[in-house]
């Protein structure tokens, strides 16, 4: 898995000069604050331009918007693979599979558009947020076979539909701000659509 410092750029023959790596680090920052406020649409001009670098930089960093994304939700990504890894004994395996799912609205409802771009990501191998997406998809595909395996979920539920399904969670919840219970409604519908009888 790629790590804030590298996710998104092409791997380095050598390390990053001092320079080369504040101007990362600072496009990062940006991104991030940028994502937060404005969505993940944000202007990738005004980006730089808070970074104090030109367009050309933030490009030989971060070759299109959605390597950007990545090595922006790189901590977030790592926290919900940890929790996966947290509920993976959980006594009640289905419990935990719908509580990870809800974690993965939350992180989505933290950045406007995020859901959407995840749901596409799935869908086409050569976005630079695959390397978001398949993580996630190992990790809930380990946590559905558990459920599945405890007789708790059907087994025709298959961790694809799950994460389309939570991404369109999200994607409702962002949509309906003024109904901040919408996401754990829907999620509550889904843990009743998931298990067996």
């Amino acid at each position: 898995m790629a790590t804030s410092s590298t996710a998104g750029a092409p791997a380095p023959s050598r390390p990053m000069r001092a320079d080369a790596r504040r101007n990362h680090d600072r496009l990062l920052g940006e991104a991030r604050a940028s994502f937060a406020e404005h969505g993940t649409d944000a202007s990738l001009e005004d980006i730089a331009r808070r970074a104090g670098v030109g367009i050309g930089t933030l490009y030989r960093h971060f070759p299109t918007r959605h390597a950007l994304m990545n090595a922006v939700f790189q901590e977030a990504l790592a926290a919900l693979l940890t929790r996966s890894g947290e509920l993976a004994e959980s006594e009640q395996p289905c419990s935990a599979l719908v509580e990870w799912l809800g974690a993965i609205v939350t992180h989505a409802g933290e950045y406007r558009g995020l859901a959407q771009a995840l749901m596409s990501a799935s869908a086409d191998r050569d976005s630079a947020l695959t390397a978001c997406h398949v993580p996630l998809r190992q990790a809930g595909a380990r946590m559905l076979v558990r459920a599945q395996a405890s007789g708790a979920v059907r087994a025709d539920v298959s961790i694809d539909d799950l994460l389309q399904l939570t991404n369109a969670i999200a994607l409702a919840a962002e949509q309906t701000p003024g109904d901040p219970a919408l996401a754990d409604r829907l999620l509550r519908l889904t843990l009743q659509g998931l298990r067996v009888g």
